[in-house]
C-alpha cells in the first residue's frame, strides 16, 4: 500500500495525484512521435504545433482522468479491494464535484488549445479533437462507460496511437502518408498494454462491478499473452518500416530484448498489487519505442 494510503496527504499532493501523472506520458508520446517523423523526413515543422499539440493532449488526457476518478467513485468502482492507489474522490480527499468541475474546466482547456490547432489543421483537426473530448467523457459516463466494456484497449490504440500521431503530423506539413497510418499503429500498441495491466490487475473489483473488461473476457492467461503480443509487435516498428536499414535491426534487437524481459515479468506476477509497477515500466517502455523509434527515422531516412 502506498503512502498516500496510509495517511491524508496535502491538498496539492491529493490534486496531483488525481491528475495520475504517470500516465501523462501516454499523451505526449505520440506527438512527440509524429514530430520526430516530420523532423527526420524533412517536412515542414512548427514549433507552436508541438506546444499546442502536447498541451491539448495532456489536458484531454488529464481531464478523462479526474473524470474516471469521480464518476467511478459515485459507481462503487474504486471500493477498498481495489488493488491499485486509491483515488482522491473514493478516498474522501476530494469531493466529487470538485472534481468533476476540474474535468470540465480540463476538456474546456483542450478545446481552447483545439481551436487554434483547428484553424492550423482544418476539419480533420476539428473532428479529431470532438470524437477525442466526447470520449474521454464517455469513458467513465453513462449507463454502460466504455472503461466497463472491451474496447478500452482499442480507442486507446486509435486514439493515443494511431489519430494522434497522424493529426500531428498533419497539423506540422498538412500530409498523412500511409508509413504516418502504420507509425501511429505501432505507437498505440503500448499505450494499449498499459490499459491491459490496469484491467487486469482490476479484474477482481470490476468483475464485481459487473464491468466486462477485455482482460476479464480474456481471463488471466490470454490476458499476458496478449501484453506481450502488443509489446512484441511495438518492438517490430523499427524493423518493419525500415527493413534495408542496418540501425533499424539494432533498434529493433534493443525493443524486442525489453519487451521479452517485461512480458516474462508481467506473466510470473500474480494478481495483485504488484503488477501497479507494470503500469509506469510499459509507459517507459513506450518511451524507448519512440527514442529508438525517432533515432531509426533519423538515420535511416
Amino acid at each position: 500500500m502506498d503512502a498516500l494510503s496510509r495517511v491524508e496527504p496535502s491538498r496539492q499532493a491529493v490534486w496531483w495525484r488525481a491528475f495520475r501523472p504517470k500516465t501523462l506520458s501516454l499523451a505526449l508520446a505520440p506527438v512527440l512521435m509524429g514530430t520526430a517523423w516530420v523532423l527526420a523526413t524533412g517536412s515542414p515543422f512548427r514549433v507552436e504545433v508541438l506546444l499546442l499539440a502536447a498541451l491539448a493532449a495532456v489536458a484531454i488526457q488529464v481531464g478523462t482522468n479526474l473524470w474516471n476518478d469521480a464518476l467511478d467513485a459515485e459507481h462503487g468502482v474504486d471500493d477498498g479491494a481495489r488493488l491499485g492507489p486509491r483515488r482522491a474522490t473514493a478516498a474522501g480527499w476530494l469531493s466529487g464535484r470538485s472534481v468533476r468541475r476540474a474535468a470540465l474546466g480540463s476538456f474546456a482547456l483542450a478545446a481552447a488549445l483545439g481551436a487554434v490547432l483547428v484553424a492550423i489543421g482544418g476539419w480533420p483537426i476539428l473532428l479529431l479533437g470532438t470524437a477525442a473530448i466526447a470520449l474521454g467523457l464517455a469513458y467513465s459516463a453513462g449507463p454502460l462507460p466504455l472503461s466497463a466494456t472491451p474496447l478500452g484497449e482499442a480507442l486507446v490504440l486509435a486514439f493515443f496511437g494511431v489519430f494522434a500521431v497522424v493529426g500531428t503530423v498533419w497539423l506540422h506539413a498538412a500530409t498523412a502518408p500511409s508509413e504516418v497510418w502504420l507509425l501511429g499503429l505501432f505507437t498505440g500498441l503500448p499505450a494499449a498494454a498499459v490499459l491491459l495491466v490496469n484491467n487486469h490487475r482490476d479484474r477482481l473489483s470490476d468483475s464485481r462491478s459487473g464491468r466486462k473488461t477485455l482482460a476479464i473476457r480474456l481471463g488471466v492467461g490470454h490476458t499476458r499473452r496478449l501484453y506481450a503480443g502488443l509489446l512484441g509487435l511495438a518492438a517490430l516498428a523499427p524493423l518493419a518500416l525500415r527493413p534495408d536499414c542496418a540501425a533499424a535491426w539494432l533498434g529493433t534487437g534493443a525493443l524486442v530484448l525489453t519487451a521479452s524481459w517485461l512480458a516474462s515479468a508481467f506473466a510470473a506476477t500474480p494478481v495483485d498489487r504488484r503488477l501497479n509497477r507494470f503500469l509506469m515500466q510499459t509507459g517507459r517502455f513506450q518511451l524507448l519505442y519512440v527514442a529508438v523509434m525517432a533515432l531509426v527515422l533519423w538515420l535511416c531516412g
